[in-house]
């Protein structure tokens, strides 16, 4: 992509409505636009991050063996009246009447629609297990939105339900997300730990929350420091080892960890004080088990082997990709903008042109600049007019992993100078070995 083709509206000035970093160098890098209080537009760059992180979470989703759908954002409210949160839930869910006078709402979640879903279809526990999940937009109107994205009122969404015959297979189905999760995250670049956590509104007895510390982070959590060292499982990970998988799970919840609502300060005061983390966290994750609590009122049962119907075990499992957006900022910036991981950044690499108009600094750039495309590379070329300074300024700030600089100097020596926005390291390499770096 051209710069001077985009679409990316800089601000220069820092908004005085953003309190935290995420929601400043989103409005600075052109990534959003506020369009209501807690409801944002995402621009071409803001999207591009926000695709990503998707299909990210899709993937891993897919390879804990859920399936994808989508259900709409407006629902009945009769769907909620049948399993007792429709007056329950609170000023938070938007309630709105179509033209016929008939009560909807616009979802703040999805557990009474995807059980009405799964009730019309399934009958037997012969279908079981089974795991559905979507990625869609939701609405919950918060009392005072702030931080931008980290609490707005519009936001998107991943939720997948978990459908099992009983509570030792909803436990399985738990710990495949709970898996799937610290995968997820780690390679959005982020180091989770799950933490016990209070389930609210959504309700069940088994609930953890999966946490990245940051020093913006929005509450107090408190962990055992050993997390931080454990590996995270690999892409080879049996989703179908019942006994491996709850291992795996033990040793992520064998030691303290937990939100400030869950706190037990004398617990963590057993840790050696060398091993003890008390810091800032953001909440990225969250997945509950709930059991019977929605398919008992609303009648969603199977056939067991015995011929005997029983209402299904439920979970539910969240992440918000727009929230994930603001986290990823909040753990990885700097004083001169994003640093983005390079498997959510909106472009892999930056071509700095720093003589536009000159004849062989435009061709030496257009031509690496096919190069790379070519290559399959997202690439952004900066071929604006704008001076040296102001195109270091906007790499920094949209945070590009990387940056190759090309100007009449490097030319005359046969090199470009690439930047690795992460540490802020240089080297100067012959065109041949830059593309080998960004290739490999």
């Amino acid at each position: 992509m051209r710069l001077s083709r985009f679409f990316l509206p800089i601000m220069k000035e820092i908004p005085k409505e953003a309190e935290i970093v995420s929601h400043r160098l989103m409005l600075r890098a052109g990534m959003m636009r506020q369009e209501a209080a807690g409801i944002y537009a995402f621009l071409p760059l803001g999207l591009r991050v926000l695709r990503k992180i998707e299909q990210i979470v899709r993937e891993e989703q897919n390879r804990a063996g859920a399936i994808e759908l989508l259900m709409p954002t407006i629902q009945s409210a009769d769907l909620w009246r049948e399993s007792g949160r429709y007056d329950a839930y609170g000023k938070e869910m938007l309630r709105i009447k179509d033209r016929h006078e008939r009560e909807m709402l616009y979802g703040p979640t999805n557990e009474e629609m995807i059980t009405e879903i799964f009730r019309a279809y399934v009958r037997s526990y012969k279908d079981l297990p089974l795991n559905l999940y979507h990625i869609q937009w939701k609405f919950r109107d918060e009392v005072r939105p702030r931080f931008g994205l980290m609490r707005g009122r519009e936001f998107l969404m991943k939720d997948a339900y978990s459908f099992d015959l009983d509570q030792a297979g909803a436990r399985h189905s738990y710990n495949k997300m709970f898996v799937a999760y610290l995968r997820t995250f780690a390679r959005l670049g982020l180091k989770s730990i799950p933490m016990r956590a209070e389930s609210g509104p959504i309700g069940g007895d088994m609930s953890h929350e999966f946490i990245i510390l940051a020093s913006t982070g929005e509450s107090e959590v408190y962990c055992h420091k050993d997390y931080l060292d454990i590996p995270v499982p690999g892409a080879d990970v049996d989703f179908d080892d019942i006994v491996g998988l709850q291992s795996t799970v033990d040793q992520w919840t064998s030691n303290y960890a937990a939100t400030s609502d869950m706190h037990d300060a004398a617990a963590f005061g057993q840790i050696s004080a060398d091993k003890q983390v008390a810091a800032r966290g953001i909440e990225v994750g969250h997945i509950f088990y709930f059991g019977t609590k929605y398919s008992e009122p609303m009648k969603a049962v199977v056939s067991g082997p015995d011929g005997i119907e029983k209402p299904v075990h439920m979970g539910s499992y969240g992440i918000g990709p727009s929230r994930l957006v603001a986290a990823i900022i909040e753990a990885s910036h700097d004083d001169a903008g994003i640093k983005w991981p390079e498997a959510v950044a909106p472009f892999r690499v930056a071509i700095l042109n720093l003589k536009q108009g000159d004849s062989a600094t435009d061709t030496a750039c257009e031509g690496f600049y096919r190069d790379l495309m070519g290559k399959g590379i997202d690439v952004l070329y900066d071929d604006t007019d704008q001076r040296a300074g102001s195109k270091f300024a906007t790499a920094d700030l949209i945070g590009i992993p990387w940056q190759v600089v090309i100007g009449p100097k490097g030319l005359a020596a046969g090199t470009f100078e690439v930047k690795k926005r992460a540490d802020g390291s240089r080297e100067n390499l012959s065109p041949a070995a830059t593309i080998d770096l960004l290739t490999r």
